[in-house]
């Protein structure tokens, strides 16, 4: 909801939206998997609590698409699974295993992207392959890395070799150019966009991790603390190519997003602008019904449910009911 000063409220089994005193939006609830709420949006207690009971999130960000927080229910899941979660931080092997299987995931995913990229673009090919050799360099000295700081480290330069090539993606027509990764703030409006699609899986990884009794905030491959879910950025880190970045970059080079769509606050930050945000929550929803065949489920699910069924998977080995965990992989 991004309407400044709506109100939204549940009408019996209905969830209604008024402005400025004036009937909007009707959306029966069961069709709602959550809400997403940004800058001056009344929520009634009765939706709140009706959205808490039936374990449906509502997000909240501020009016410039800056996340401030999030609806969490009751607690769910075993509580012995939590325990397992919080006892595998005294295991070093299996610690290591589970840091070097997120950044596997994510540079094969990263190398997926570029070579696609590399199909689209010939003038460019030249230029990714050098990326794609580069990591695959990377999962090399992976498969040898001994320590955690050796898994961040090669992490760490794999995303300064993907970033460096980003701008090799990005059409020279559109008018958009990017540097380099920025964060906090982004001052760019490529470093926007991405800001503002990590911060959506960020929080559909949090909720997958909660709904099969995880706690986001302990993770593996990221360091602890106060108020940082580790583990829904640990997750993050496999999925962000394909869910993140290549949504990204196809609206950019399709045109459906512009310059148009972002403006500069005082300090240089570059953020979305209502309409920018519109778009962009559209496509997300779009590409999240996408279907992708699971290569160890080896059948469709939609691309939204892919966080899901990883936090499953996850949750199958802390428990110990899987020798392993396999990173979600496209082709």
């Amino acid at each position: 909801m991004l309407t400044q000063g709506a109100y939204v409220h549940l009408d019996h089994d209905t969830v209604r939206v008024e402005i400025r005193d004036q009937p909007g939006l009707q959306v029966p609830l069961h069709h709602l998997e959550g809400l997403v709420v940004f800058g001056n949006v009344l929520l009634s207690p009765f939706l709140i609590h009706r959205f808490a009971g039936e374990g449906k999130a509502i997000v909240w960000f501020d009016e410039h698409g800056r996340f401030e927080g999030r609806l969490v229910g009751p607690t769910s899941g075993n509580v012995l699974l939590r325990k397992a979660q919080y006892e595998m931080l005294d295991e070093p092997g299996k610690l290591l295993y589970l840091a070097r299987q997120f950044v596997s995931g994510k540079i094969r995913n990263s190398r997926t992207v570029l070579q696609r990229a590399a199909r689209e673009s010939p003038a460019r090919a030249v230029e990714l392959g050098e990326a794609v050799k580069t990591l695959g360099q990377a999962l090399r000295e992976l498969e040898r890395a001994t320590t955690l700081d050796e898994v961040r480290g090669i992490e760490g330069q794999s995303a300064a070799t993907y970033f460096a090539a980003l701008s090799a993606m990005i059409r020279p027509e559109t008018g958009f150019h990017f540097e380099k990764r920025i964060r906090r703030p982004p001052r760019d409006p490529v470093n926007s966009l991405l800001s503002f699609a990590y911060a959506l899986l960020t929080n559909d990884c949090s909720a997958a991790l909660e709904g099969v009794g995880l706690d986001p905030q302990v993770g593996y491959l990221h360091t602890l603390r106060p108020g940082r879910p580790a583990l829904a950025l640990d997750l993050v880190e496999e999925l962000r190519p394909i869910l993140a970045d290549r949504l990204a970059l196809t609206l950019i080079n399709r045109m459906q997003v512009t310059k148009e769509d972002f403006v500069v606050r005082p300090g240089g930050a570059v953020v979305l602008t209502d309409a920018g945000r519109r778009k962009f929550l559209a496509a997300y929803q779009k590409r999240r019904r996408e279907e992708v065949t699971h290569p160890m489920l080896r059948q469709q699910v939609p691309l939204g449910l892919v966080p899901h069924v990883q936090a499953r998977l996850l949750a199958r080995y802390v428990r110990g009911d899987a020798a392993s965990y396999l990173p979600f992989l496209v082709r």
